[in-house]
Order: C-alpha cells, then structure tokens, then sequence
C-alpha cells in the first residue's frame, strides 16, 4: 500500500525555489482542482464506522472541562487563598469580608496581583505552545510520527490532570500554577494535532469516495465536487464539535454526583478533576486502538524532526504571494484568537472572584454553556446544510458575538450595573458564549480546511495551531501590564475589544475562500508536479 500524498519536496532548499517559481497563469482553475482531486491517494484506508466514532469519543472526552476550567480555578483559588490584600497589608487575608478585592503574591523581589499571575501563566503556555508547533507540527506529516506525537501529548495531558491530587494547599499554589501550565500545553497540542486528522478523514469517508467516483466519471463538475466536500468536512468538524459539548454535559452531570454530596469535603475539587480525567481516558483511549494506519512519506534523507518543521515553515512562508488568502486568514485569525481567548481567560478571572472559586457554581455555569454549546452547533450545521450557505458567512455571524463580549465588559469601567459585575451576567455570557461561540470554532476549523493544500494537512494545521492556541502571547503581556498598573480589572477590555474587531474586519473583507481555496488547490498540484 502506497503512502498518502507526499508533502513537500524531499530537497527543502529546491521545494522554495520551485515555491517562488509558480506562476499563478501556470494551470487554469479546472485544471489545477483536476490534479489535485486526482493526485490524492485512493490507497489510504476507507474510513469505517467503528473509526469515525473513536474520533468522534476522543473529542467527546478531550472536551477541556479539566484543564481549561477546574484547573484554572483552582490554580487562581490557592494563589488567593495564599496571598494578601495589599491596602491591608502583609499578613491579610483576600478572602476576609473586609478585604478590598485586590490580592497580591510574593513574585520575585516584588509581588504581583493574583490575575496577572493567571494571564503571565497562559502567556507562559502560549509561547511553549508556539514553540511545539513551529519545531515538530510539521513532522507530524511525515511517517507515523503524528500519530505517536499525539498519544505522547495526550498521556502528558492525562498525568498532570491526575497529579492536581496534590493540590490541597494554598503553600502549593506554584505547583498548582506548573502543573496548569502543563495541562493548558499539552491539551492545547492535543487540539491542535487531533484536528490536523480531520481532513484526511473527510477525504477518505464513504460519501467522498463517492463523490470522487462521479468526478472521475464525468458526472460532476470540480465545482459541485468542491462544495459537496467542504460539506463533508463541515459534517466531520460539526459533528466533533457537537461530540466535544455532549462531552462537556456528560462530564459536568458527573460531577454533580461528588460536588453536591461531598460540598464540606475539602479535597472534592481534587476528587472532581481525577473523574474528569478518567472519562477521558476511557473515551479517548479507544482512537488510538481503532484508528486506521495512514502514514505520511518517509522522513527526507539527512532531516531531523526536531529541524524540518523550522525548514517547512519557512518553505511555506516563501509562498505566501500564491496563497495570499490563506496567509491573510493565518494572521488576523491570530489576532482574532488572542483577543476571544485572553477575552475568555479575563471573563473567568472575574466570575471566579464572584463566585468565591466555587467548582459547584463553575459547574452549573458551565451545564448553561454545554448545552447551548451542543444545541446551536447542530443548529447551525442544520442552517447551513439546508441553505448550502458558505463556510466564511457562518464563522461571520459568529464573529459579531466575538467581539460584543469585551465591548460589554467594557462597560463595566465605568459602572457596577452593568459589564460583568453581577450574577446574571456571568449567567447570559455562558449561554451567549455557548450558542455563538461552540460554532465559532467548528466554522474556524474548517475555513481553515478549505484553504490549506491538500496533502500538507498538519503542517499549515500547525500554522493554525499557532494562530489559534499558541496566540495569546500579546494578549495576556499587554492585559496582565494593565491590570497591574491599575488594579482593575475591566480596563483590559478595551485592549481586547479593538483586537477583536480589527482582525474581524480582515476576515470579513481581506479573505476570499473560493480564490484562497483555488489557489491552495493549485499550489498542491505544483507542488506534486515536481515529484512526479
């Protein structure tokens, strides 16, 4: 059995020559979707039944309850517990009645305000993240390396999650800030390279095989082929994506069984992490026993994993004027993703400071968003599929609601009605969060499906990585300076509020999908020209 199309040239310095050398008149459209929808293996594995749902369980399991949420709130719970109120002085407690609401932590020769310790540790995960996908996201197309980098990460993830046992102290709140900085990592990377598998998947369904038989046999035009995969691949990613927000239901649901019968015991936050994890474990495990070996070509003679992903990166980066679109939508996707996740990680500073750190609240905030969460991807899949309306004008509806969140939080600098000050609103923001923003990165995704050349999946997914995940390095720096300059946190929506809309307004006007997907079709017929 053959390998799956092979990635970039073997010869890295001639694959950037031949790269610079495409003329963009070289091929007609018709001719380049024609190579490249031929030029994709037929020799892969069909996928099965018993495959497409160890993926869709993964997702279900991988659903970020743990080490996005819990994690987190108990991380930022120890280092408030083990601080002090600064108007008060050394000695205070930040949990006392009479407390201002501020809280420090000895940092260094200084100390420093329990939130810009929360945004300094995902700063911290963001950049590690960044170096992960840029030194192996690309290896991961090569051989089987992906598939084992993904269980390497997985199991990491898994480990830290069960070491939170340790946690039950406020003296271990910088081991509870390491090991959340290893989750957040690792479950960022699991994301990241568990969703670079999803469009080969989608290549290689029953439905698209079909599909590609009636191409081959006349029956349909590249252009009917080209709408009825992006649907396809819209199904698989909504469908995850749906898996992922049943997941969090399911897993939120258990853990009302030890959160409201053991409320006076002081290690059932520990308790509640180890069975989130487990259900994860259980469900997760079974992708790496039922999925179907699809290997990538050979490692190149004389490369190195640890060296090639710098050396495609900048291959890639040199052909950035025959896949203008898709550069375009890597960059303000990266300022977009930095403004939605800082935006996220600011919100759940200031709930966790309303509700007292409560798993047992978190959790009922979190069932609020789950269930939105699954509803309105399906809803949306539903829309779409029945109107066939594009990828890009989907993912616009959901950026309005991307950038009306740090608009409202705004509004809390300047009164206390309003703007993330009382209950209700933490309430409204999950349930808006849910039905907007769940869709938000199943449309993300698959946008940027359509504009990555095929065959070259977990390297421009390990760009997407880098723009989705590992973003957040100028949010975090910029909002952690501000909050700690006035000890208030809203006035780091301001910031967030301008990112958001100036990426926003890029992707609405600045990216073309048809031409952005023509021309990564185009350069992936270029690219396996030269090869053959």
């Amino acid at each position: 059995m053959s390998t799956s199309p092979p990635s970039l040239p073997s010869a890295l310095h001639d694959e950037i020559v031949q790269a610079e050398d495409i003329k963009s008149d070289e091929l007609s459209d018709q001719d380049a979707n024609k190579i490249a929808i031929l030029s994709i293996s037929n020799d892969e594995p069909l996928v099965t039944r018993r495959e497409l749902r160890s993926y869709y369980l993964y997702c279900n399991g991988d659903n970020g309850v743990g080490p996005l949420g819990y994690t987190q709130t108990l991380f930022q719970g120890l280092a408030t517990a083990a601080g002090y109120d600064p108007v008060a002085g050394p000695g205070s407690s930040c949990l006392a009645t009479t407390a201002s609401g501020q809280c420090v932590v000895p940092w260094g020769s200084g100390t420093k305000s329990v939130s810009s310790v929360v945004l300094i540790a995902n700063g911290i995960s963001f950049a590690i993240m960044t170096a992960i996908f840029t030194t192996i996201g690309s290896a991961a197309d090569y051989g089987t390396f992906g598939r084992w980098l993904l269980f390497a990460v997985t199991v990491v993830c898994w480990a830290a999650q069960y070491a939170c046992m340790a946690l039950t102290t406020p003296n271990r709140w910088v081991l509870a800030m390491v090991l959340y900085i290893i989750g957040f990592v690792s479950y960022g990377a699991t994301l990241v390279f568990f969703v670079a598998l999803f469009p080969r998947l989608a290549r290689n369904t029953p439905h698209a095989r079909q599909l590609r038989e009636k191409f081959e046999n006349g029956e349909i035009s590249p252009e009917v082929y080209e709408q009825e995969e992006s649907l396809e691949k819209n199904r698989i990613s909504n469908i995850s994506t749906a898996h992922s927000n049943v997941g969090y239901v399911v897993t939120l649901l258990l853990n009302l069984t030890l959160l409201l019968p053991m409320t006076d015991n002081p290690k059932v936050d520990n308790y509640v992490l180890v069975l989130v994890n487990t259900y994860w474990v259980i469900l997760g495990i079974w992708w790496f026993i039922l999925q179907e070996p699809r290997p990538g070509p050979s490692l190149p003679e004389g490369e190195h994993y640890t060296t090639i992903g710098w050396k495609q990166i900048w291959a890639a980066l040199k052909t950035y004027k025959h896949l203008p679109y898709t550069f375009v939508y890597l960059f303000s996707f990266f300022l977009l993703a930095d403004g939605l996740n800082t935006t996220g990680t600011l919100v759940s500073i200031c709930q966790n400071n309303k509700f007292s750190f409560s798993f047992l609240q978190n959790t009922y905030l979190g069932l609020s968003q789950a269930i939105t969460s699954t509803i309105s991807t399906l809803a949306f899949w539903y829309i779409q599929r029945y109107w066939k309306i594009s990828t890009k004008k989907m993912f616009v509806v959901t950026n309005v609601v991307t950038i009306l969140i740090p608009l409202w939080g705004m509004i809390g600098i300047w009164t206390e009605k309003l703007g993330f000050h009382n209950v209700w609103e933490f309430w409204a923001y999950n349930i808006v969060f849910g039905l907007f923003q769940a869709p938000y990165y199943a449309f993300s995704q698959t946008m940027m499906a359509e504009l990555s050349p095929p065959g070259f999946d977990n390297m421009f997914f390990g760009l997407f990585g880098l723009s989705n995940r590992a973003s957040s390095m100028v949010g975090p720096n910029v909002i952690q300076a501000i909050i700690d300059k006035t000890g208030n946190n809203w006035q780091g929506f301001p910031f967030l509020f301008a990112l958001c809309t100036a990426a926003s307004m890029v992707i609405w006007f600045g990216v073309d999908v048809t031409k952005g997907r023509r021309d990564a079709v185009k350069w992936a017929a270029e690219q396996r020209s030269h090869t053959h």
